[in-house]
């Protein structure tokens, strides 16, 4: 193993943390000042082995800043973690320290056992990165394994070679107007323009404008002609986003347009024709919308040629770990910082929250995350308060239901996974199972883990626990076999393929 540089003019420093590091089996190297180490990482240059695992420096020396040297560190190894230590602890010191890129922050007098995990944790990150590091990869255009998402995947390339209207339903931030966008790119109109317009952001008074533009002197202001989004749009798409919110009267106008292609600017006497493609989003239940008297029946049957219905996050769990990891990505390249990664126990922590917010709600969590997040490698102690909230509540939850259950007299209904349980006399079952009557103990956990899920208002239950179930069959098989799939899926049961499948599937290690 590579050694942990230190870098102090204080002796007293550097000897202490030599015999702690050592303690740890951790190899030390130590340097009196910023030219030393300079030196030492130019002839380790050409032997990557002869340079640090971790490099921890003080800010204030002679003949050299601890910030200075991170500097130059950070241009030549942006890989390698860096711990700074001052006994000045001030702000300016601390967000220097982070904005230069150091793995962390100690202020002195330090507490020796925290400055040793610290250094572990450094030392872990660094060789986390060497054995797998993440590139930055071109984004895909949407992200979703969950079968309603492939749903929505398959009908977006049957509509590949067509114009037709569609309409698209969803709850706000579940990805509208990516959908929209890939109907367009996908299209025969993919060489024309995409205007999007959002027909709740703008007031009703300038909307008819926006939409199909006015003529010089059309009203005050109008000083000279304007096109509007469907003289802009010509030749390739319209997404009118929030199309339940248009204004009643501007909705008939729109239906004109639909029905036989032509509109007037505002103030207008000449039609003018649209080659438009119109897509429309809502968020709202249009069918209601028509009943209370809020949107023209024509149309919304005008709109809803083809509809495609966007499910919430909170329906498609198993895609959160793939959206996690593009929006870090996508926020680390925003920000341009390094990408951070995310452990599978905080993957798992993230997974229980219900998102309201839905996907843009995981985008600002995912920026959050790789503004604050202390390290490059996300644990479950570092997600928002929000997060963390939602899941004690839910755990809570969990163990209000299991006291119910274990007092209750009343015997539970529990799902059964086979027919040798269902005809099974009650005084069959072992004393030890736990749980109401004539369930084992697996079985009550089971349902407290449902109903713990159900109160969350999670809609993805079957989805959720059933991969549950499915990883630990496979895991325990593998465990019993050593590794060896053939051998485990024989023992479950199940094909060669399957098993392999299953693996890619749950994302198994």
């Amino acid at each position: 193993m590579k050694p942990i540089w230190i870098v102090d003019d204080d002796q007293s420093i550097r000897f202490v943390l030599e015999k702690a590091l050592l303690r740890e089996d951790l190899p030390t190297r130590s340097f009196t000042n910023t030219r030393e180490v300079r030196a030492a990482l130019e002839l380790a240059a050409d032997d990557e082995q002869q340079g640090p695992q971790v490099l921890v420096s003080d800010i204030r020396m002679p003949g050299g800043s601890g910030l200075d040297l991170l500097d130059k560190i950070k241009a030549k190894h942006p890989g390698l973690s860096v711990i700074i230590m001052t006994a000045f602890s001030d702000l300016d010191s601390a967000v220097s320290a982070f904005q230069g890129g150091a793995f962390e922050y100690l202020p002195k007098p330090f507490d020796l056992p925290r400055a040793v995990e610290l250094i572990r944790r450094a030392v872990d990150e660094s060789q986390r990165e060497e054995v797998s590091e993440e590139r930055m990869v071109a984004a895909p255009e949407m992200l979703g394994q969950a079968p309603a998402m492939q749903d929505v995947f398959r009908a977006i390339g049957r509509l590949s070679q067509s114009n037709v209207t569609v309409l698209i339903t969803g709850e706000s931030g579940s990805g509208k107007e990516l959908v929209a966008r890939a109907l367009y790119k996908h299209s025969p109109r993919a060489n024309g323009p995409f205007v999007a317009i959002n027909t709740a952001a703008i007031p009703k008074d300038l909307l008819e404008s926006e939409l199909f533009g006015h003529e010089c002197g059309a009203f005050t202001g109008a000083q000279t002609m304007r096109r509007g989004r469907f003289e802009q749009a010509e030749g390739g798409t319209l997404f009118l986003d929030e199309i339940g919110d248009m204004p009643f009267d501007l909705q008939t106008r729109l239906l004109r347009v639909l029905s036989d292609g032509h509109f007037y600017r505002v103030g207008g006497h000449n039609s003018v024709k649209a080659n438009v493609r119109v897509i429309a989003a809502t968020h709202q239940d249009l069918e209601q919308r028509v009943k209370l008297g809020g949107f023209r029946e024509d149309l919304f049957h005008r709109l809803n040629v083809i509809r495609l219905r966007l499910p919430a996050l909170r329906e498609r769990g198993e895609d959160v770990p793939a959206l996690t990891r593009h929006c870090l990505q996508q926020s680390a390249r925003q920000l341009g910082v390094e990408p951070k990664r995310i452990s599978d126990a905080a993957l798992v922590k993230l997974a229980t929250f219900g998102f309201p917010g839905n996907v843009r709600q995981l985008e600002n969590i995912c920026h959050w995350l790789t503004v604050m997040a202390p390290a490059q490698l996300i644990e479950t102690k570092d997600l928002p308060p929000e997060v963390m909230a939602t899941a004690a509540g839910v755990e809570a939850h969990a163990g209000e239901v299991a006291a119910a259950a274990a007092t209750t007299a009343q015997p539970l209904v529990a799902p059964t996974l086979g027919s040798e349980r269902e005809s099974a006399p009650a005084a069959a079952v072992p004393e030890a199972t736990a749980g109401p009557v004539g369930v084992s103990s697996w079985e009550s956990g089971l349902e407290i883990e449902a109903q713990a899920l159900l109160a969350a208002g999670r809609t993805d239950v079957w989805d959720a626990l059933s991969r549950r179930f499915e990883s630990r069959l496979i895991l325990t098989a593998l465990a019993n076999t050593r590794g060896r799939r053939i051998e485990a899926a024989q023992k479950l049961g199940i094909g060669r393929n399957t098993i392999t499948r299953k693996i890619q599937e749950l994302g198994i290690e």
